[in-house]
């Protein structure tokens, strides 16, 4: 679960007030510095690793499980991957940060831009941004290459981490970031079909219990988390990969990584399932709330059991986040895990600090499409270009100690090169 007033069950109960102004007249401010017709637009930063990178959509239908959000549906998921490739993106062939439809609905009165981050309806082009890789580009000859999962926050679609997935990609990971449909704010399928948040009808029933949807939703993203390594296992059987793309993947070394509740995923994944080597949990909770979502502390197994291999927690100045010992499910899986593990505080930042948040709202908010003081609850006071670097260079140093054997020794403790990087062993 996510920290810093975005836990799961503060999503919840924010979008349960959010919900009860969509639409009412007036409640779209118009933003100050975007004229009218105008959108604001941002750009990503620049990978830091020696390879071009592209990226490709899959669309997987798991036939042996039904949908837990459409009863009578097979669960289907969109993933996206991105690798190392051989000629980077021209200013052509970028592709985009979401698709049209999707980035309407994400930015729009209804999308959780708004529930999550406090973005104004409708003022920024999300579809408009643009990545660094090359759709569909063939994979760079090489051999095989470790494996990362990216699950994202709460409502979050999988593009809400491009910054650091296409990073690690052009490092020489292949990523696979995965979209948690029917709890994502929405999921584009080919075909042009949008699958959107089943939450907002759902916060509207009486008597809601949201811990028992938290504990549904982490359930569903653990089993979503396994049939993607099914899948990749078998992807030297499909024909609609890009050349090259099965044969890199080596599934024999594979890492996760998430925000908030994709933390939680992650480690929870990495405690149920042997094939995940190594985990990074980014500010997300290892605790869920009784049926108000506001009290109660209940263990998940990954918090009880503790973990055998290794595990990194970047905490952040949420004033529910931080070291492991002011959060119960930190500590609970830090006393009782027997792997290697660490736990980093990014000082002075927020829960979106690790996210695309960090680069990209500054940029929309001095286009006026959110307010400042929005934007300080979002991602601190941390200099935008400091969160990415540490942010980055951390879970890097994670994966490539534990996933390829290179030890860059950023892990060993606290470190001059990131001051704002409080360190706890």
């Amino acid at each position: 679960m996510g920290s810093g007033g975005r836990a799961l069950a503060a999503v919840l109960l924010a979008a349960t007030a959010v919900l009860g102004t969509v639409g009412a007249p007036g409640a779209v401010a118009v933003a100050q510095g975007v004229g009218a017709g105008q959108q604001a637009r941002a750009w990503l930063p620049e990978p830091t690793g020696p390879y071009p990178i592209g990226t490709t959509a899959l669309h997987l239908t798991d036939a042996g499980r039904d949908d837990p959000w459409q009863p009578g549906h097979r669960r289907e998921l969109m993933i996206s991957l991105w690798y190392p490739t051989s000629r980077p993106a021209g200013p052509g062939d970028r592709a985009p940060y979401m698709e049209p439809a999707a980035g309407e609905h994400f930015g729009g009165a209804e999308g959780l831009a708004r529930v999550n981050y406090g973005t104004e309806p409708g003022r920024t082009d999300w579809s408009g941004i643009r990545t660094h890789a090359r759709r569909d580009a063939p994979a760079l000859p090489g051999g095989r290459r470790p494996v990362v999962l990216y699950s994202p926050g709460l409502g979050d679609p999988r593009t809400w981490g491009t910054a650091l997935v296409e990073d690690l990609a052009s490092r020489g990971y292949v990523v696979v970031t995965v979209d948690h449909t029917y709890e994502a704010s929405e999921v584009a399928f080919p075909g042009g079909e949008l699958a959107t948040s089943v939450f907002p009808d759902m916060l509207g029933l009486p008597d809601l219990d949201i811990g028992a949807v938290l504990r549904k939703a982490l359930a569903t993203r653990v089993d979503d988390t396994r049939f993607v390594l099914d899948e990749l296992a078998g992807l030297s059987g499909r024909k609609d990969l890009p050349a090259g793309l099965a044969g890199a993947l080596d599934l024999d070394r594979i890492g996760m990584v998430g925000h908030s509740a994709g933390g939680f995923t992650a480690l929870q994944t990495m405690h149920d399932d042997p094939r995940i080597a190594a985990g990074v949990n980014l500010d997300g909770q290892l605790h869920f709330p009784g049926p108000d979502g506001r009290t109660g502390v209940f263990l998940p197994s990954v918090a009880q059991d503790g973990l055998d291999r290794p595990f990194l927690l970047m905490g952040t100045g949420s004033d529910d986040s931080g070291a492991y010992r002011q959060q119960p499910g930190w500590n609970a899986l830090w006393q009782h895990s027997t792997g290697w593990h660490a736990d980093v505080t990014l000082t002075g930042s927020r829960h979106g600090s690790y996210t695309d948040a960090q680069p990209l709202l500054p940029q929309l908010a001095r286009q006026g499409a959110l307010g400042a003081e929005q934007l300080r609850n979002d991602v601190g006071d941390i200099r935008p270009g400091r969160a990415e670097l540490a942010t980055r260079s951390y879970v890097a140093s994670f994966f490539d100690r534990w996933l390829r054997g290179h030890d860059d020794h950023l892990l060993d403790g606290p470190s001059p090169r990131f001051p704002e990087m409080a360190y706890e062993r």
